[in-house]
C-alpha cells in the first residue's frame, strides 16, 4: 500500500506549487500539512515524495521562462565555441548558476542524514520560520533596490546561492527567502532578486528531485500519487510565479514576513499543546 493516497498527493502537490517560490519556505509547510494528516514527516517515503514533486514546479519555471533559458543556454553554447562570446553577460550568468549549484550539493549529500533526521523536526520549522522572518524584513529595508538583472556579478549569484544551505539545514528558512533576502542585501531590486532566486533554484531543486526519486518508490510510494502530486504542483506553481514578479514588482515582502512570523507562532503553539507532533 502506497505510503501516500492520490488524494494527500493532491493536497501537497497544491501545497508545494504554492510556496515553492514564495519566501514561506515550501519544505516547512510540506511537513505542517504531512503532520496534519498524520504523515510521518522523518518517513524515508515521504521526505523521497516531498522532493520528487518539487520537479513539478521546477518545470513550472522552465516553461515561464522558457525563452530567459533558451537565450542563456544559447550564449553558453555559444561561448564554448567562440571566445568573443564569452564576453556575453548571459554566457557568464550560465556559468554563474552552474558554479553557484556546487556548494548545496556538496553539503545536502554530506549532512543529508541529519536533515532527514533531527533538523527536519517541526519545531526546527517553526524556529526557522521566524528567524528567517526577521532576517527578511532587515534585508528588504537595509537593501537600496538600485541593480537591475543585467548588473548581477559572479559575487553575486555565489552569495546568493550558498544562502540556499540555510534553507537546506533549516527548513522553514526558506530557499526563496533566503535567497532573495541575500539578493536583496547585495542591493539588487525585488524584481530582479526574485528572477535570479528562480534561476538558481532550477539546478539544485531538479537535482534532489531526481535523487530522491528512487528512495520515494522504492520506500513505498506509488507511481500514480507521485505523478499526480507532480502535475498539480506544476499547475499550482506556475500562477504562483506569475503572481509572485507582478507582486514584488510593486510591494514589499512585508506581507511575507508577518504572515511566516504568524505560522510560526501558531505551530510553536501547536508542537507546545501536543495537538501536533514534531
Amino acid at each position: 500500500m502506497s505510503a501516500i493516497s492520490v488524494g494527500q498527493a493532491v493536497v501537497l502537490g497544491v501545497v508545494e506549487g504554492v510556496t515553492e517560490f514564495l519566501p514561506v519556505s515550501s519544505t516547512g509547510h510540506l511537513k505542517i500539512t504531512e503532520g496534519l494528516m498524520n504523515i510521518p514527516v522523518d518517513d524515508t517515503a515521504v521526505v523521497g515524495f516531498t522532493a520528487v514533486i518539487q520537479v513539478g514546479a521546477i518545470a513550472a519555471v522552465l516553461v515561464y521562462f522558457f525563452k530567459d533559458i533558451v537565450r542563456i543556454v544559447s550564449a553558453w553554447g555559444r561561448g564554448l565555441r567562440d571566445r568573443e562570446e564569452r564576453q556575453h553577460h548571459d554566457y557568464k550568468f550560465a556559468w554563474w548558476v552552474i558554479y553557484a549549484t556546487i556548494p548545496i550539493v556538496i553539503v545536502g549529500l554530506a549532512a543529508k542524514p541529519l536533515i532527514d533526521g533531527a533538523l527536519g523536526s517541526l519545531w526546527v520549522v517553526a524556529v526557522s520560520l521566524i528567524v528567517g522572518s526577521g532576517a527578511m524584513w532587515a534585508a528588504d529595508q537595509m537593501g537600496r533596490h538600485k541593480r537591475g538583472e543585467d548588473d548581477t556579478t559572479f559575487k553575486d549569484a555565489m552569495l546568493v546561492g550558498c544562502s540556499q544551505i540555510l534553507a537546506l539545514l533549516f527548513p522553514g528558512f526558506s530557499r526563496s527567502g533566503a535567497t532573495m533576502s541575500t539578493a536583496l542585501v547585495l542591493d539588487l531590486d525585488r524584481v530582479a532578486a526574485t528572477r535570479l532566486s528562480f534561476f538558481l533554484g532550477i539546478p539544485a531543486l531538479t537535482g534532489a528531485g531526481l535523487y530522491e526519486l528512487k528512495d520515494a518508490v522504492g520506500a513505498g510510494v506509488g507511481v500514480v500519487p507521485l505523478a499526480v502530486g507532480t502535475a498539480v504542483s506544476f499547475v499550482v506553481a506556475y500562477g504562483s510565479i506569475a503572481w509572485l514578479l507582478k507582486f514584488v514588482a510593486k510591494h514589499s515582502f512585508n506581507a511575507f514576513v508577518i504572515y511566516r512570523i504568524v505560522v510560526g507562532v501558531l505551530l510553536l503553539g501547536l508542537l507546545g499543546s501536543g495537538a501536533l507532533h514534531a
